[in-house]
C-alpha cells in the first residue's frame, strides 16, 4: 500500500477498516505499509525524518497514527502486517521534498554521464538516490530502522526497498573515489575512465569496460551487503521476532547495475555471468540474511512463450531493466530465475505490478496465478490499481482455482 498513492485512502481509520476488511475477504494474508515513500517523509511521528502529513492538497491529522490503526486492525482479522521504507532515497524531484533538497544536498549520488559528473537532483529523475557508500547515510537510514521498531513492537515485518544504488552511473563522487582506492588498496589516477568510459558507435553512445569495472562492481555489491547485514542486526535487536524482508527488481542478469547482489552466496555468479561478475562478487550475495524476499516480476508477458513471439508491450523505467527477447523477460521466467539464484535462502514471494496490465484483467490474472505457481507466494504492487480497477475478484478467484 504506497504511501502517497494512497495516502487520501488510508487517512483514518474507519478507511483503513474498510479496505483492510476488502483484503481479508478476498484471502490476502499480509499487508505492507509503505510508511516512508521516495521522498523520505514519514507517515507516524518520528523524532529523526521529517513527517509527512500532508499531500496533494490533503492533510491528515497528527493524532492519527496510521501504523497503529494497521496493525491493531490488521491483527483482528488475522492478517501480518509489515511496514515498507524506503531506503537510499531521501527526496521527491518532481515535488521538490526531502532531505536532500534542504538539510543534507551533500548526500545525494553523483552520477557519470556521457557529459560529465552531476548531481541526481539536477537530473530529470524522480528519486533523489542517496551515495550508499557514506557511513553518515548509513547511520541516519539504521537509525529510521531502529526507532522504527522500538516505536512498533507487534509490528510483524519489515520490508526494506531502493537498498541499491540508482544505476550504472552512480555513484562517482569524491568519496566514493576514495572509498574505492582503499578497496582495491591502490592509487587510482584515472578516474573515472578506470571504471568505463564512453564511446560512440555507429550512432549510440556506449559504455566501454575499464580496467577496474569488475572490481568496482564488486565494491558496489560489498557495499550495499554490509548494510543489509547491519540493518538485519539492528531490526532483530530492536525486535528478536521481526521479519525482516527486502523488495528488489527481477532482473538478475542486469542487477549488479543497482549493485545489489540478492543472490544466495552459493550461487556461482562467475560461471552464470562471466562478463560482468567477479570471483568475490558472490560472497556478496545476501539471501541468506533475510527471512522474507519479494522479486518484482514486472513484464506484461507471462509465459516464456509469449517472450519469443513480441517484444515486450510495456517500456519500464525500472533501475537495471531493460526491454529484450529474453526467457526471462516474462513473469515466468523471472520468478524461475530469482528461485534459481537465490536457492531458497528465504520464502521468496514473486511480485506483479498491476499497472502494467492496464484494462487486461484476464493478463493479470494469469500473471498472479504465475507467481503462486513459480514461487513462494504472490506480491501483489499496488491496492491503488486494484481499487481503481475494481480487480479484487481477480484475486479472490485465486483461491478458487
Amino acid at each position: 500500500m504506497d504511501a502517497t498513492a494512497n495516502f487520501a485512502r488510508l487517512s483514518n481509520y474507519d478507511s483503513v477498516q474498510y479496505y483492510f476488511n476488502k483484503c481479508k475477504a478476498v484471502g490476502i494474508t499480509d499487508v505492507v505499509i509503505d510508511v516512508k515513500p521516495i521522498s523520505g517523509e514519514v507517515l507516524y511521528p518520528s523524532k529523526i525524518a521529517p513527517i509527512l502529513l500532508e499531500w496533494n492538497g490533503l492533510s491528515r491529522t497528527k493524532n492519527f497514527d496510521l501504523l497503529s490503526a494497521a496493525i491493531n486492525i490488521g491483527h483482528q482479522l488475522k492478517l501480518k502486517v509489515h511496514a515498507s521504507i524506503n531506503i537510499f532515497c531521501e527526496g521527491h524531484n518532481t515535488y521538490k521534498r526531502g532531505l536532500l533538497f534542504n538539510q543534507h544536498p551533500s548526500w545525494q549520488t553523483q552520477l557519470y554521464t556521457d557529459t560529465g559528473i552531476i548531481n541526481i537532483l539536477a537530473t530529470q529523475k524522480v528519486s533523489g538516490m542517496l551515495n550508499p557508500a557514506l557511513p553518515q547515510v548509513q547511520a541516519y537510514e539504521l537509525s529510521i530502522i531502529n526507532e522504527l521498531l522500538t516505536m512498533y513492537p507487534t509490528l510483524d515485518g519489515l520490508m526494506l526497498d531502493r537498498v541499491r544504488y540508482d544505476g550504472i552511473e552512480a555513484d562517482f563522487s569524491t568519496a566514493s573515489w576514495q572509498g574505492f582506492q582503499k578497496y582495491v588498496g591502490n592509487t587510482i589516477t584515472n578516474w573515472p575512465t578506470c571504471i568505463f568510459k564512453y564511446q560512440k558507435e555507429n550512432g549510440k553512445i556506449l559504455k566501454v569496460p575499464g580496467a577496474y569495472y569488475k572490481q568496482w562492481l564488486e565494491w558496489r555489491a560489498s557495499i550495499i551487503y554490509t548494510f543489509i547485514k547491519d540493518a538485519r542486526q539492528v531490526a532483530k535487536k530492536a525486535n528478536p521476532g521481526i521479519v525482516f524482508g527486502d523488495y528488489t527488481g527481477a532482473w538478475y542478469p542486469t542487477y549488479y547495475e543497482v549493485g545489489a547482489n540478492w543472490a544466495s552466496n552459493s550461487f556461482d555468479v562467475v560461471n552464470a555471468y562471466p562478463s560482468w561478475a567477479s570471483t568475490k562478487y558472490q560472497q556478496y550475495g545476501y539471501a541468506e540474511l533475510l527471512d522474507l524476499y519479494s522479486s518484482g516480476c514486472y513484464f506484461y508477458e507471462v509465459t516464456k512463450a509469449e517472450v519469443a513471439i513480441k517484444v515486450a508491450v510495456s517500456t519500464s523505467t525500472e533501475a537495471g531493466l531493460h526491454i529484450a527477447k529474453e526467457p526471462w523477460y516474462s513473469v515466468q521466467g523471472s520468478a524461475e530465475m530469482a528461485m534459481a539464484v537465490t536457492k531458497n535462502a528465504a520464502p521468496l514471494y514473486a511480485s506483479i505490478y498491476v499497472a502494467q496490465y492496464k484494462n487486461n484483467e484476464a493478463q493479470c490474472i494469469k500473471a498472479m496465478q504465475m507467481c503462486v505457481a513459480k514461487s513462494n507466494g504472490l506480491m501483489i504492487f499496488d491496492m491503488v490499481h486494484i481499487v481503481e480497477r475494481n480487480w479484487w475478484n481477480a484475486i479472490k478467484n485465486l483461491q478458487n482455482n
